[in-house]
């Protein structure tokens, strides 16, 4: 009996070494593909044409992607699939309408008239909370999520959008940011949940002429009440070191309202028109992320999104549209702006 017994080992020992070898390649997948040729002369393409593009009726955002079969495109995002007047190509480089509908910030919101839903144990955790969860300000019934915590010298900081945090620019600094948000509250004041306060948030300038970068905001809080990773479910915590986005990268995030999810970047440099409660401004310079499924939902506005393979910062999500589609800000550009770090491995 040894000699079948060690064969019967050793093959129970071969499934679980491909299981697990399994296992990993599910979770890191494939690394993003090489640059596709042509990619900088369509950036030059896309500068040059991109407000007559925006100027065309249902189209909400360019951005710079890679065609079916490898080569750079201009990627026109359209509110419906029958927008008229957008062209095959320009200047010998392709354009492909993508469908996204109406870009939107992603808060959810309730008014005090709609309470009464049955919430998730989950909304509320005890201190210190994880990154990934419900938030907002406390002077409206919206959450948003937590999208990390970040430090500048001693100080720790929530961060997520100034949407969330910020109210659009309404939000005075110092008002009470709150763990979760008060939609998650059934709209109750949140006196007893507050996490920190509102201390910078980046203004969102709604002219006419606009060229927003990023929709962003941190509220000071202390390691005592807020933890540097996700709960149990999401990725763990983020790397410390941010990785610019691009295309084809696997990345995941983990948000208030679809928790984890997994997607893979199909545009870069976007610009995109975006709709909030104030009105509609532009953001340039932008990330969009698509999914097999919705990669995102209303409150998910301020998740951390990171690579699958290594968890590496990469944006900052503020809106998306009705079908899934997201949009982030680059993170790089974010921790600029508000001059912190993320506090990660």
């Amino acid at each position: 009996m040894r000699g079948p017994l060690r064969r019967t080992l050793f093959l129970l020992s071969l499934v679980a070494a491909l299981a697990s070898a399994g296992c990993r390649e599910e979770a890191t997948g494939p690394t993003p593909a090489p640059t596709p040729a042509g990619l900088a002369l369509a950036q030059t393409i896309q500068a040059r044409y991109t407000d007559r593009l925006l100027a065309i009726p249902g189209v909400v955002g360019v951005g710079l992607g890679v065609t079916s079969d490898g080569q750079a495109a201009l990627k026109v995002f359209t509110v419906g699939p029958d927008v008229a007047g957008l062209p095959a190509a320009l200047d010998g480089t392709p354009v492909e309408a993508v469908v996204t509908g109406e870009i939107r910030a992603l808060p959810a919101v309730r008014v005090a008239a709609e309470a009464g839903v049955v919430l998730s144990p989950d909304d509320r955790y005890p201190r210190p909370v994880p990154i990934g969860v419900s938030t907002g300000n406390q002077g409206t019934c919206s959450s948003g999520t937590i999208a990390a915590r970040v430090k500048a010298g001693r100080k720790v900081y929530a961060l997520s959008n100034n949407h969330v945090y910020a109210l659009e620019n309404r939000a005075p600094l110092g008002s009470r940011v709150l763990q979760p948000g008060r939609y998650d509250l059934n709209c109750a004041s949140g006196a007893d949940a507050v996490l920190g306060t509102l201390t910078r948030y980046v203004p969102i300038d709604f002219s006419s002429g606009a060229r927003n970068v990023v929709d962003a905001a941190i509220a000071v809080t202390s390691s005592t009440l807020l933890e540097r990773g996700t709960p149990p479910d999401g990725y763990g915590i983020p790397a410390a070191t941010p990785v610019p986005a691009a295309l084809g990268q696997l990345v995941q995030k983990y948000g208030k309202t679809t928790r984890l999810t997994v997607g893979r970047v199909d545009a870069i440099n976007a610009t995109v028109t975006v709709a909030y409660a104030t009105g509609i401004t532009r953001f340039v310079g932008q990330i969009l992320v698509a999914g097999r499924g919705p990669f995102c939902r209303a409150g998910d506005s301020g998740s951390l999104i990171v690579t699958t393979d290594g968890r590496r910062p990469v944006g900052l999500l503020f809106a998306g549209t009705a079908s899934g589609y997201t949009f982030a800000n680059p993170i790089g550009d974010v921790l600029k702006a508000l001059n912190v770090a993320i506090d990660g491995t």
